[in-house]
């Protein structure tokens, strides 16, 4: 039992168990027993499965990168971070969908929107905890963006603190002196700098 299209079994993998141990609208959790290429005889994991989610660089017309600060309840700390949310459809969703929601958490958490002459330039996708999670977020960079008409619109469980521009010299200041820190916004950093864009 798998639950994203990109994640099946064949070629010396194979769920041989998967038992619900706990669920809540944000992510189930599993008791799996997976045969693998190098464990024939299987294994026992647990997994946790989540929808999949989105992760917005914007960027304004003038090259600097908007972020959020953001309470993660979880590290006891505020951390600046690119705008990102899961995609809410829980079957698998489509490329029109997954554009959607980053327009949608971009708007929502920063209160700025793509431009009319705008682009959203897929970056690829990525694993924020292989080990342990099928987590898994779409990354894009949105540009140019520019501040939306209706604000922001936060979710109730969000508890975003500020929201600022940085130039791309302070961006590479924060990552390399740790302040930024969660894996959505350095993945982004690190695929726009491997793909030439920073």
């Amino acid at each position: 039992m798998t639950f994203h299209k990109f994640i099946r079994d064949g070629e010396g993998w194979e769920t041989l168990k998967m038992e619900k141990r706990f669920a809540n609208p944000y992510l189930q959790v599993f008791a799996a027993q997976v045969r693998t290429p190098a464990r024939p005889d299987g294994c026992a994991w647990t997994v946790v499965h989540r929808k999949g989610a989105t992760v917005v660089a914007p960027m304004t017309g003038d090259g600097k990168f908007i972020l959020v600060r953001q309470e993660r309840v979880p590290i006891h700390a505020a951390l600046w971070e690119f705008p990102a949310g899961q995609i809410d459809e829980i079957t698998e969703h489509d490329e029109k969908t997954i554009h959607k929601t980053a327009l949608r958490e971009l708007q929502e958490e920063t209160g700025y929107e793509l431009s009319p002459d705008g682009k959203l330039t897929p970056l690829g996708i990525f694993f924020s905890s292989a080990g342990f999670t099928d987590e898994h977020s779409h990354l894009f960079l949105a540009s140019p963006v520019l501040p939306s008409k209706q604000g922001h619109a936060h979710d109730e469980n969000e508890a975003i603190t500020g929201c600022h521009a940085f130039s791309v010299e302070e961006l590479r200041g924060m990552v390399a002196s740790h302040e930024i820190r969660d894996a959505n916004t350095l993945s982004a950093y690190a695929r726009m700098c491997a793909m030439g864009i920073l």
